[in-house]
């Protein structure tokens, strides 16, 4: 499946890679600050618009004054300004003040896109993806914006077109060209393209060498971003020890925080791991509860199964309560 990952997450039908990620700092569970544009994380970056801030829009924008923003932006935009373009077209797109109007963002981002702004590329290739079929028109506009955008420097323009190269072109030469969006994605903290680059890393895909130590290092570094499938990978190669030192605690850690989340097969792993007490102390009530949690999701282990049957109908009671407040 490809997963082409704007504001919100957009999926499209096509091939997935296979494996887990790496980590380049002395400490692999801390995550290291590369090429982060907006270290708040919840107020857009002034690239996002161009080279140059919309002025008095965007200081607008900043304070919260949406429907100050898009009056001041309005004039600029409608005289060809790429920056007041692309302000406005996330106004509408994310309806800030106003009501969303995805076609109306969807024009203010195809003429700031038409200007080169990386930003505005990327959210009109999306818009022309969802609109378009493998061999349509728009599809072969929106490859190209994306390139133009990852090209650029866009970080998630850069992973969404290592997706598309995939889904284009599966073969050998397609992994080798997607590799180098994915990692350049990756350097620039985005999880999704650091877990594939730990995939590339466990598996050898294309012309890279199977590494197990640089997958764990890519893996812890999806996980400290809250990558559940990052993070249950990475727990089970602490614990056994592969790509780095074996660390129980380290191990069991991960894997919870995965099974927190929601990851059913995490919570399957940490049931085992309470039941044989492997980086925690054995509570078989703990166990049976996160099993339970894990059944109730769909998830049967036979291993489990058998477990579950050996508990007595006490515990078994007890666990039930637990995975009720657990939820």
């Amino acid at each position: 499946m490809i997963k082409l990952v704007p504001k919100v997450r957009l999926y499209l039908v096509a091939l997935c890679l296979v494996a887990q990620p790496s980590f380049a700092a002395e400490n692999p569970f801390e995550p290291a600050p590369v090429g982060v544009e907006n270290p708040k994380g919840n107020e857009p970056a002034l690239s996002r618009f161009g080279e140059k801030p919309a002025d008095e829009a965007y200081g607008a924008f900043q304070r919260g004054y949406y429907i100050t923003a898009r009056n001041l932006a309005l004039p600029r935009a409608e005289k060809g300004d790429a920056a007041a373009q692309t302000l406005l077209a996330e106004i509408y797109s994310r309806g800030l003040g106003i009501p969303r109007d995805p076609e109306l963002a969807g024009e203010w981002y195809e003429k700031a896109a038409a200007q080169g702004v990386p930003e505005a590329q990327f959210q009109y290739a999306l818009l022309l993806l969802e609109r378009g079929d493998a061999d349509s028109v728009p599809r072969e506009e929106a490859v190209r914006l994306m390139k133009a955008a990852a090209d650029a420097g866009n970080a998630m323009a850069q992973f969404n077109y290592a997706q598309l190269i995939i889904a284009h072109s599966p073969g050998f030469k397609g992994q080798v060209d997607a590799f180098k969006y994915y990692r350049r994605a990756a350097e620039r903290n985005v999880p999704d393209a650091q877990y594939a680059v730990a995939q590339y890393y466990t598996a050898g895909t294309g012309d890279v060498q199977v590494d197990l130590t640089e997958a764990r290092k890519w893996l812890a570094r999806a996980a400290v971003h809250n990558f559940d499938s990052a993070q249950l990978e990475l727990g089970n190669m602490l614990l056994s020890g592969v790509g780095g030192e074996r660390d129980l605690k380290a191990g069991f850690g991960w894997i919870k925080r995965a099974a927190v989340t929601g990851n059913v097969a995490a919570q399957v792993a940490l049931a085992k791991l309470y039941w044989a007490g492997i980086g925690v102390e054995a509570d078989s009530k703990e166990a049976a509860a996160w099993y339970v949690l894990a059944r109730r999701a769909g998830m049967r282990d036979r291993v489990l199964d058998d477990f579950w049957e050996g508990i007595s109908g006490e515990v078994q009671q007890a666990s039930i309560e637990r995975a009720n407040r657990l939820r």
